[in-house]
Parts: C-alpha cells; structure tokens; sequence
C-alpha cells in the first residue's frame, strides 16, 4: 500500500524496455517512444541510448528533466507534453539540433524556462501551451527559425512585439489568455497576417505560369471572402433526430 502523501511509484523502465521502444519512422529516423507508460521519474538508463533522433516522454507522470538530458546531442524533436514538470533545466540549451520541443499541458512558469533555451538557434517549433506562465520569456525573441509557437491557455496578457518580428514565424496560437481586451489577440495576430501570402517556394524559384496560377487562385479566394455573407447563420443541428419536450414549440428554429 503506498503511504499517504507519496507520489505513486511509477513504472521502472529497463534498458531493454527501452531499446525495445526505439522505433525507426518513415524518413529514417530514430524515435525513442515511452509515452504513456506511467512513468514517474526520468529513466537514466535511456542515456545508453543517446543516438536517437526523437524522444517522446509524453502523457506520463515525471516532475523533473535532469541536465543529463543535455547528452542526447543529435536529437531533433523531443516531446515532453503532459507530465507534471515545472522547471525545464538550463542544459537544454545545449541540445542545439533541436528543430521540435513539446512542454505543452505541464506545470511550467516562466522562472520556469532557463535563459539557455536562447541557444537554441535551429529550434523551427516551441508549444508552451496549457501552462502557467504568465509572461513570454524575451529568450523566444532570439530564435530567428521558429515557424510555429504555441502559448495558449496560459496567465499571459501582453504579447512581446519580439515575437511579431520572427522573420519565419508562421503561425502562433495564443488562444485563451486574460488579455485585457478581446480584441487584442486578434489585433496581434493581424499584425502578422503577411505569413497568409508566403509561397511555399519562394517567388524567384517560381516559373513565369506557375506564378501567375497561384497569384490567380489568391484573388479568387479573396473574392470568395469578400462576397461571404457577414450576418450570422442559425445553428443547424443535423444530428437530431427528434427534439426534447423543451424545444418542441421551436422545432423549426433549429431544424
């Protein structure tokens, strides 16, 4: 029986669990898979294994990344979503072929998130998501290769201006934060609507009909949006078969 106010001992992962875990995936690449395993503390034996290019801890129940975590050097997507973490070590910034880093659903705050994480000049994808911080940390500023950073259903309510100025940002989701007004998310996301007019090629590598085809299907769809009807359509509910009592004097509103 495990004694009042101890954490549950978790699974122990051996190193042939673990190698047993590795999995190569379609473009060739290593991934370490021990999610969902009711792990509670950080497996030192996987350090064996610090060749892999992926990692996923994910959906567990581990509170602590140790700096050893820093000896996996080629890894490239490290996913860490939905544990009990609340401190991200400093040596993970030394983790610098990182392209994918997942801390989204734990407990992180932004004393949290070491400066180090500024090291991290190849990083293309950060969620932070579904935690408690409650200010970007400026380190996010300095990663001029990220494509995507998440941030919602955080305590934030200001935006930096530095992350509106990542040159490869593409998209950023900061849903559900007590900004001050309603308006001002999307005000911040306008501020970044020139990522709807990227090619997925640049321009010059484009050929002269191509360009023209793409061009073309732009202004078609933005001629699609701009005879959209702007009044709100009722709700159509066509998975009901029949209606409750209560909206039985109503049923031709939402039929």
């Amino acid at each position: 029986m495990v004694k009042s106010g101890k954490s549950p001992k978790g699974k122990k992962i051996t190193l042939s669990v673990a190698k047993n875990c590795i999995k190569i995936t379609f473009d060739g690449r290593k991934r370490l898979d021990l999610s969902k395993m009711g792990i509670t503390t950080f497996p030192k034996c996987i350090l064996r294994l610090n060749e892999v290019d992926e990692l996923d801890l994910s959906r567990n129940m581990i509170r602590k990344i140790p700096d050893s975590i820093s000896k996996f050097q080629n890894l490239r997507w490290l996913d860490l979503h939905s544990n009990y973490i609340d401190k991200l070590p400093e040596s993970i910034g030394q983790m610098t072929s990182l392209l994918y880093l997942n801390v989204s659903n734990n407990r992180l705050t932004t004393n949290g998130l070491p400066v180090e994480l500024n090291q991290l000049k190849n990083i293309r994808t950060v969620n932070l998501g579904l935690n408690h911080l409650d200010s970007v940390p400026t380190t996010l500023g300095a990663l001029k290769e990220l494509h995507e950073v998440g941030l919602h259903d955080n305590l934030l309510n200001t935006i930096p201006a530095s992350i509106s100025k990542l040159p490869k940002l593409k998209k950023l989701n900061i849903k559900r934060n007590p900004f001050p007004k309603a308006d001002e998310s999307e005000m911040f996301v306008d501020s970044i609507k020139r990522l709807e007019n990227l090619y997925l090629v640049e321009e010059k590598d484009l050929c002269t009909p191509c360009l023209q085809k793409c061009q073309q299907a732009r202004d078609k769809l933005n001629k699609i949006k701009s005879m959209a009807p702007t009044t709100p359509r009722k709700a159509i509910f066509s998975n009901l078969v029949s209606p409750n009592s209560m909206a039985k004097d109503s049923q031709e509103d939402w039929r």
